[in-house]
């Protein structure tokens, strides 16, 4: 399995963000309990990208409010592969 996403450590909190398409936003406790589980210990924030490049957060308030007041051009994207 391949994820799109990227671990962040910022003001001394660790957490993940996972690249998810608009119906894992639909159902955001069931797309963070499915991916959870690949970064274990870490809060986990949901993000989707629209039509027209504009990103949306889901997940801890504090997390989601930083996301949304960054550039998401200077979020590590990277792939991560699962067995």
């Amino acid at each position: 399995m391949q994820v799109d996403g990227a671990v962040v450590r910022e003001q001394g909190i660790t957490f993940a963000i996972v690249l998810v398409n608009q119906s894992g936003m639909n159902d955001p406790a069931g797309t963070r309990g499915a991916f959870q589980g690949l970064f274990p210990r870490v809060p986990l924030v949901l993000a989707h990208q629209d039509a027209f490049g504009r990103f949306e957060y889901q997940g801890r308030r504090d997390l989601v409010d930083f996301l949304a007041s960054i550039d998401p051009s200077r979020i590590p994207w990277q792939r991560y592969t699962f067995s």
